[in-house]
């Protein structure tokens, strides 16, 4: 994470903790379901526990049911450069924009996926699609059982409400955007 990082760190911990009192889970229940050590998440949660990666975020989203931009502070404005990019064993995510219809979110990242390395993400909510268009290098994403090969130029849309994975082929980097859309949960009444 560059500058900034104890701020956007803590506001992702208020977030997280926001979220997670809404929904009334414990702070031991969000860490067995998402599989994060409990230290860890209240280490998250009060700010004192910097540089959460991307694995660690996609698994809290995943378990409160929201789209990983409900933890992430809001991005910067149009043609500014992004506020914080947020790392993982294999791919590097910046938030650039998010925006809501009556029925959907959605999410547009710039990733970078390093090779040597595969990202597994959890499934997301119901019904949630990501559209990947590769700029440099060859990617291989989609659900394990029906990876995609997409090449420089090249665009793919896959169900992202089970778990997938995203990784290089060969020995280059791979750069491209990632636009996540989620079916928006109308509200509890």
């Amino acid at each position: 994470m560059g500058e900034g990082t104890a701020d956007f760190a803590t506001q992702i911990g208020e977030r997280v903790r926001r979220l997670r009192r809404e929904r009334g889970v414990s702070l031991s229940a969000l860490a067995a379901g998402a599989g994060v050590g409990k230290a860890t998440l209240s280490g998250l949660e009060d700010g004192s526990r910097g540089n959460p990666t991307i694995e660690t975020l996609y698994a809290i989203a995943g378990h409160l049911g929201v789209p990983i931009k409900a933890l992430l502070p809001d991005p910067s404005r149009p043609g500014d450069a992004p506020l914080e990019t947020i790392h993982g064993t294999a791919v590097s995510a910046s938030l650039l924009e998010t925006f809501s219809d009556a029925d959907m979110d959605t999410e547009l990242f710039r990733l970078h996926i390093r090779p040597g390395h595969k990202q597994l993400s959890p499934a997301h909510p119901p019904g949630t699609i990501e559209y990947l268009t590769v700029f440099t290098g060859t990617a291989r994403v989609g659900p394990p059982d029906a990876l995609f090969v997409v090449p420089p130029g090249g665009h793919v849309s896959w169900a992202a409400d089970i778990p997938h994975a995203y990784s290089a082929v060969g020995t280059d980097d791979v750069y491209a955007s990632l636009l996540i859309r989620t079916p928006r949960i109308p509200p509890a009444r």
